[in-house]
């Protein structure tokens, strides 16, 4: 709920502190005086004076999104997310009782910042989406998160040094403004796709691979603000999908965008009724330069 996380969100204007406005959580008021509608789905919209930028997965993407990942399919990356988010609270030594606040930039459904919610005692979540769809399942998603419709590649709308630690799944990064929010010793979690995820679907499919090196120049573009925190761990793994599964994977990616649905539905169609499919990703640690 967003009145757990009130304390460190922020106008995205002028980064003055948020409180609820006048008529109860139906808004949030900075000390400025702008003035933010809370939906009645309980996610609020924070965007500067120009507005969102994009629009973000549309209601069918998100729709896809729910179905592949509720099937458990990706829960080694769900358990690898989390685990590293562990390892980076203890090491900035962050107590059992401190109620961390972590925030996942791209959450999608939430699904995968209310496992690592799960996984930390009396944590909070800030789950930032671009997408308004998304945000609707993001407010449901767990009840120590509150939902913000945000643009990750302008100012973030959380306070300086009130973050403890951030994921980011297959979502875009903003190293500046991920190295101001996060606390002393705070951390971001990066899981990367890396050549090879999902190969057996890219030739049949029309799919294009994921590029090399991606890891390497995500740390590339990072210095100065963030710096990697230990080696990349490998997280990869063997999948049993079955079309409807491959539709929901693929419905839920960009690729849904550059295929036209009904030469989609017949390549999936002409695949076998089941496949062994390999997901493949690195999973990044990176701290505050300097």
């Amino acid at each position: 709920m967003l009145a757990d996380i009130i304390d460190v969100l922020a106008d995205p204007i002028d980064g003055t502190a948020l409180s609820r406005g006048d008529a109860g959580w139906a808004s949030l008021r900075s000390e400025s005086g702008h003035c933010y509608d809370v939906a009645r789905q309980g996610y609020v919209t924070l965007a500067g004076g120009a507005g969102l930028r994009y629009t973000g997965d549309d209601a069918k993407m998100i729709a896809a999104r729910e179905e592949f990942l509720s099937g458990g399919h990706y829960a080694p990356f769900v358990e690898a997310v989390t685990g590293n988010v562990q390892d980076a609270l203890d090491d900035a030594g962050v107590h059992d009782d401190a109620e961390p606040v972590i925030c996942e930039v791209g959450a999608g459904t939430g699904y995968y910042l209310a496992h690592t919610l799960d996984g930390v005692a009396g944590a909070r979540g800030v789950g930032i989406d671009v997408s308004v769809p998304a945000a609707k399942h993001l407010a449901k998603c767990h009840p120590r998160v509150g939902a913000v419709v945000a643009d990750a590649w302008a100012r973030m709308p959380l306070r300086d040094g009130s973050i403890d630690a951030i994921t980011v799944v297959f979502a875009p990064r903003n190293a500046e403004e991920f190295a101001r929010v996060l606390k002393p010793g705070g951390q971001v979690v990066v899981l990367t796709a890396d050549t090879g995820h999902l190969s057996e679907l890219r030739a049949p499919l029309g799919i294009i691979d994921v590029e090399r090196g991606k890891v390497e120049r995500m740390i590339d573009q990072a210095k100065g603000h963030l710096t990697p925190v230990g080696d990349p761990e490998l997280v990869e793994f063997g999948m049993s999908l079955d079309q409807d599964a491959i539709a929901a994977q693929i419905g839920m990616s960009p690729s849904a965008r550059h295929i036209h649905p009904e030469v989609l539905a017949e390549r999936i169609a002409a695949l076998p009724p089941r496949m062994e499919v390999t997901a493949r990703a690195y999973v990044t640690r990176l701290g505050r330069a300097g």
